[in-house]
């Protein structure tokens, strides 16, 4: 008699989903809410964590944006962008994400 062989294969416990689903979740929420509004003249810009402040602030700076003030957070800080290409300029800097500095002043204010 040959015993019947079974391959099992490993699955994730169920609860590992819904943990997936929530944080998936909540950071569409919060990308979205603190996503800086078009046309905004001050905007609070992110760029890599592992950046120091003057990496940031050079990266800024060579965006010609000038900064407003920096956050307890070395890499994210406030800025005025230029008018016409400001934003298209930081994000070429290394800047992340843009978001509404109103949004996280209370969060990352030094």
């Amino acid at each position: 008699m040959e015993r019947e062989g079974t391959i099992k294969t490993p699955r994730w416990p169920a609860w590992l989903n819904a943990a997936a689903l929530l944080v998936v979740s909540w950071i569409v929420i919060a990308s979205i809410s603190l996503q800086a509004r078009a046309g905004a003249e001050i905007v609070a810009v992110a760029f890599p964590p592992w950046w120091g402040s003057q990496e940031a602030i050079s990266a800024a700076a060579s965006a010609d944006a000038a900064i407003v003030r920096t956050t307890a957070i070395p890499a994210l800080l406030v800025v005025r962008p230029l008018q016409h290409d400001g934003m298209t300029r930081l994000r070429r800097a290394g800047a992340w994400l843009a978001m509404d500095p109103r949004a996280i002043d209370a969060c990352f204010s030094n």
